[in-house]
């Protein structure tokens, strides 16, 4: 029988080529996003169930998996996917984008995770991979709200993993580097206040530095790959690295004291 996979945020970047790369790999795909009739590429593919699922709405998620399951059988893993990036001066960012932040990558991914553990629970098994990011592990400047959700993800995730265990199932967490996808455009909100003269020039140098960061980025397509590796390798480890430039950041971020490894940020983007 094939196992099902459901990933939420997957009308596009990463969520979008993992569900294709499981779909290729013969497994039953729950793609989920907040549009799912605007979706035209996964909807002609077999075994994959396009539908709705919002995080910051509750009754979506109990639907989505409701209805994964009624159409498969049962889901064997869950990839917590969705979510965005809030950058820009924290003194300039209203306070309903920064609950907005905190709701989408952290509540939402909660709010998910809570709704299908009584599946898992019952079935004894299930995989729950989250998706945090390097930014899980570092910061970049102005990134207080992005670094703050991907770093809660990290302890959430570690934390979740005993008990988890105690219920037959596994934490998986996937870090990825800088990857091509629209994060930059759609997934991205930076807020900004010109009048805050301070802060302008840490803001342009910000963008300098993201133009050459994405130029290197890779393809959504290695993330997938490593996304199914957690998923299918059959052991306990709890953390991956997906991209070249993921793996040298954490690296360092190991090996150097805050110190040095702020200093080389610093350098980095010309600070």
């Amino acid at each position: 029988m094939s196992q099902t996979i459901l990933i939420t945020g997957a009308s596009s970047g990463i969520g979008k080529a993992t569900a294709k790369f499981f779909q290729e790999k013969g497994w039953n795909v729950v793609a989920t996003m907040r549009t799912p009739e605007k979706e035209v590429e996964l909807t002609t593919l077999d075994n994959v169930l396009v539908t709705k699922l919002d995080v910051l709405d509750a009754d979506s998620i109990t639907k989505a998996i409701q209805q994964g399951i009624e159409k498969f059988g049962k889901i064997d893993v869950l990839v917590n996917n969705a979510g965005y990036g809030a950058y820009g001066p924290l003194e300039a960012t209203p306070t309903e984008n920064i609950k907005r932040q905190f709701d989408v990558n952290v509540m939402g991914l909660l709010d998910v995770t809570k709704a299908i553990l009584p599946h898992f629970r019952k079935n004894k098994e299930g995989i729950m991979i989250n998706i945090s990011s390097v930014g899980g592990k570092m910061t970049f400047p102005l990134g207080s709200l992005y670094h703050g959700t991907k770093f809660a993800v990290e302890g959430i995730s570690e934390a979740l993993s005993f008990e988890m265990e105690a219920i037959g199932c596994k934490v998986k967490i996937v870090e990825p580097g800088a990857i091509k996808t629209d994060f930059a455009s759609r997934s991205f909100n930076f807020n900004n206040d010109e009048s805050l003269i301070e802060y302008q020039p840490l803001v342009g140098k910000l963008f300098n530095a993201m133009e050459s960061i994405l130029e290197n980025a890779s393809e959504p397509i290695i993330v997938a790959k490593v996304i199914y590796e957690a998923a299918t390798d059959g052991t306990d480890q709890l953390r991956y690295t997906a991209g070249d430039d993921a793996k040298v950041i954490i690296a360092n971020r190991t090996e150097l004291d805050d110190r040095a490894f702020i200093q080389g940020i610093k350098d980095q983007f010309g600070i």
